[in-house]
């Protein structure tokens, strides 16, 4: 190799390592880009303003309760007028009243989304689309002694005698006639009444208004007029039978897949659907043995044209044929009269 060739080659080579070397400084100099990170309305400093927000999604509607709202840090520049800032309104007050539109959870609770009870409007905010209000009477014994409140689920039971024409006395029987509706107000009040320490007011009431169908309305309508009327006070816990006995009847559409957000729309579908149709019943004979079981039959007192008492002699079927009848006989049950036929005879 000559002499110009090796020059040329050491020179590359010198070129390519101060290259190297200015481009390894200018990385190891240069500072990495910081990102400045948007701040969310939740991540406020502490020196911004509170306002009333909801804890949890609040559809049109929902009563609020104390677990539905609370105050919470806002940039001051973001708060407006129609908000409830900390210090000018006692949650409290608010307890009862019905969102008038839709509020996701985080988002502020304003004025104008509150229907409060006595208001306009009121009863008919509270209702979920395609519902009715239908107001029952109650006693304290019958209204799980004043333990009811707005908010809450119930059961409906009905209490009656039903007569049968027999003897001894009529058939008692009670049976849940309607399960799982929400109590929208006791009395005139649609919010709980609490003391000065918060603590929940326990109080009797004489009607009950509750949350149910066209259809329903119907039989609640009637179940007065047949008989007593009482309220039995459902678990907030959620109710795994009657989860399957819906789903068995294709009343819930089961979400395809494994997503928990569909499936805690189904449940939250389930728990706030009144339920008609699946009655159970308890008559007397389930609490007492003295009690029937059955409703009575009426009894068959044949007498004689002349009107003495059947089952003497010469007496029951005219010609002074006997009221028993003679050889086999067949049981006709012709809705709750029973007679007894003669094998071959008339009946």
């Amino acid at each position: 190799m000559d002499g110009r060739k090796i020059i040329l080659l050491v020179g590359a080579l010198i070129v390519a390592a101060i290259t190297a070397f200015m481009a390894r400084t200018l990385m190891t100099g240069a500072s990495a880009p910081v990102a400045d990170a948007q701040r969310l309305p939740n991540q406020v400093p502490m020196s911004g303003k509170k306002v009333l927000v909801a804890t949890k999604a609040l559809p049109i509607g929902t009563i609020l309760g104390p677990d539905s709202m609370k105050f919470q840090p806002w940039p001051e520049e973001l708060v407006e007028n129609a908000y409830h800032v900390e210090g000018t309104v006692d949650p409290r007050a608010l307890q009862g009243t019905v969102v008038r539109y839709n509020i996701p959870a985080g988002q502020p609770i304003t004025q104008g989304a509150l229907v409060k009870p006595g208001d306009r409007g009121f009863l008919a905010a509270a209702l979920a689309p395609g519902m009715r209000a239908v107001t029952v009477p109650v006693s304290a014994q019958s209204a799980v002694a004043g333990f009811v409140f707005p908010g809450d689920r119930v059961d409906l039971i009905l209490t009656q005698s039903v007569e049968g024409g027999g003897d001894g006395p009529p058939l008692k029987v009670s049976e849940t006639v309607l399960r799982n509706l929400r109590v929208l107000a006791t009395d005139q009040r649609a919010d709980k009444q609490t003391d000065d320490q918060g603590k929940t007011v326990v109080s009797t009431f004489s009607t009950v208004t509750l949350e149910v169908t066209p259809r329903m309305a119907e039989q609640i309508s009637v179940s007065q007029e047949v008989g007593t009327i009482s309220l039995s006070l459902r678990s907030i816990a959620d109710n795994a039978a009657e989860l399957e006995e819906a789903i068995a009847a294709g009343d819930v559409e089961v979400p395809e897949g494994n997503d928990p957000a569909a499936e805690r729309q189904m449940l939250a579908r389930l728990a706030s659907r009144p339920v008609s149709g699946r009655a159970s019943a308890s008559t007397g004979a389930d609490v007492s043995r003295f009690q029937r079981s059955t409703v009575p039959g009426r009894s068959q007192s044949n007498t004689s044209s002349g009107g003495a008492p059947s089952g003497g002699e010469g007496g029951g079927f005219p010609g002074g044929a006997s009221a028993v009848p003679k050889g086999p006989v067949v049981k006709v049950s012709r809705g709750i009269a029973v007679t007894e036929v003669e094998v071959g005879g008339k009946k």
